[in-house]
């Protein structure tokens, strides 16, 4: 069953669906490993945010500790709870959004459905840095689709 926004984002549906149907088939490990990948990739837009970004540093560590049956899936779900007080206290909307794409991302390890969240909070970021410019919006969902096809090629081999 096709997953819908939990945001209000302009969208490229036809990728987002694309995506959805490989988030279906898709294990949970290289889910939160392309989550992760999805967050880093807008990462930069916060960087005008003065701020501690330690919990986001750990977060990821713990995702990659949890990808590697290192740490548990409390450990990711209260990593996660971490990068989302950071959201809260960035004085930019543009951070707030990408600090919850961070905060989905490493929730994966929790739930699944973190997955497309972090998908669609990265998207809003590039909405907030490239306002009324949907072929940015358009190439952000391309890149998470080759990304995610891409690690799933590689998981399955």
């Amino acid at each position: 069953m096709p997953t819908k926004s939990k945001i209000k984002i302009t969208d490229n549906l036809e990728l987002r669906a694309e995506i959805d149907s490989l988030f279906e088939s898709t294990t949970q490990a290289t889910l939160a490993k392309w989550a992760i990948e999805c967050a880093k990739h807008v990462l930069p837009l916060a960087n005008s945010e003065d701020i501690d970004i330690t919990d986001i540093q750990e977060g990821m560590l713990t995702s990659q500790l949890w990808q590697d049956s290192k740490a548990s899936v409390n450990a990711v779900r209260k990593a996660g709870f971490k990068i989302h007080v950071v959201a809260r206290q960035c004085q930019t909307e543009i951070a707030r959004t990408v600090f919850r794409a961070v905060g989905h991302a490493v929730a994966v390890g929790h739930m699944t459905e973190h997955t497309m969240v972090c998908s669609d909070y990265a998207i809003k970021s590039i909405q907030l840095a490239f306002p009324n410019d949907s072929e940015m919006i358009t190439i952000e969902r391309q890149w998470q689709l080759d990304s995610l096809k891409v690690l799933e090629s590689n998981a399955s081999t």
